[in-house]
């Protein structure tokens, strides 16, 4: 998947990160790569270009939306079908409150945890 090839290289870089899952009373589990497939959804306005984006199969990447639609309880995309006009995708309200709701939780706990991460930055740079 390119997703841990660039979290290596953004790694490599020496900027630290914080890897967020959310893991829900329900049982249901969101994470980068649900958030990830729920952005190329609203970038591309397709499942399948979505998936081609982020170098997954279509059925890998509606799994990931299926699993979401069935732990939130509500679609997180709506879909047209194909025809002479092409079929399309967009995220409904709870599509997009994933995104925004994971990206503010990922800032939050960033700035909570800088302070602990320069701390822990310390003991390599004593050496």
């Amino acid at each position: 998947m390119p997703k841990k090839k660039q979290q290596s290289e953004e790694s490599g870089k020496g900027g630290d990160r914080l890897n967020i899952r959310i893991d829900l009373a329900t049982g249901l589990r969101i994470g980068p790569g649900k958030v990830a497939v729920l952005e190329e959804i609203a970038r591309s306005g397709s499942i399948s270009a979505a998936g081609r984006a982020l170098r997954m199969s279509y059925r890998r990447t509606w799994e990931l939306v299926e699993d979401l639609n069935t732990g939130l309880g509500t679609p997180v995309v709506e879909t047209a079908a194909g025809g002479s006009g092409g079929g399309g995708t967009v995220l409904t309200q709870a599509g997009k409150a994933v995104i925004e709701r994971y990206r503010a939780i990922e800032m939050d706990t960033a700035v909570a945890a800088r302070k602990h991460l320069l701390a822990l930055n310390r003991f390599r740079a004593n050496k």
